[in-house]
């Protein structure tokens, strides 16, 4: 009897373990400020673990900030995702950001100036800091740039998602975004930097 009760819970166990660790449903939150955010969101769409992936406006002051008025409020454009952390850790959203932007340049990014476009990351947690701090120091010590790298690392504080006609840009105008990310010139930059288009590893992919 003591046997056929073991072999019963151990049978339960196994059957019952998987569904609470998908139950559980854990995801993590990262913001990302890079510039015009039409050409930070895309990379995101195609990662394995992204739950969601909004562009908005994220760490100024006052509610409900628009298109029209976030940039006198304070905000910069950004990109926010959830993500499942045992799909993909918060070091390779990290990298994945950092290959569509210009470090250097805290003035603004490509051809939209202004601090509303200046590269940002604000961490949510101090394991996202520690990363992004330590990522940080790394590509200081690379011979990528020629200039100091000037992204502000700070603390989260709020994001609101943009207007319905900015999410998912690319695919709803994309002959216009494409014709602005060329002239922007952000595809020129990241070839230079990296030698092609932005990196997304395959592993990572949905």
């Amino acid at each position: 009897m003591n046997n056929i009760i073991l072999v019963f819970l151990a049978v339960l166990f196994f059957v019952t373990a998987p569904l609470a660790v998908f139950a559980s449903g854990k995801t993590e939150t990262a913001t990302f400020a890079g510039g015009c955010f039409w050409c930070v969101q895309p990379v995101f769409d195609y990662l394995k673990g992204v739950k969601t992936n909004f562009a908005g406006y994220a760490n100024g002051d006052g509610q409900k900030p628009s298109y029209e008025d976030y940039a006198e409020n304070g905000y910069a454009e950004a990109v926010q995702v959830t993500f499942d952390p045992s799909q993909i850790s918060y070091e390779t959203l990290l990298e994945n950001f950092w290959m569509q932007i210009d470090p250097t340049d805290a003035g603004g990014q490509f051809v939209d100036r202004g601090p509303q476009y200046r590269p940002a990351i604000f961490f949510h947690s101090e394991s996202q800091k520690k990363a992004a701090l330590a990522y940080i120091a790394v590509m200081s010590k690379s011979e990528k740039y020629s200039s100091p790298i000037r992204v502000e690392v700070t603390a989260f504080k709020n994001f609101f998602p943009a207007e319905a006609y900015h999410q998912e840009y690319h695919n709803k105008s994309p002959m216009n975004y494409m014709i602005y990310r060329a002239g922007s010139g952000r595809d020129a930059y990241i070839k230079k930097i990296w030698g092609g288009a932005a990196k997304q590893k395959d592993t990572e992919k949905k």
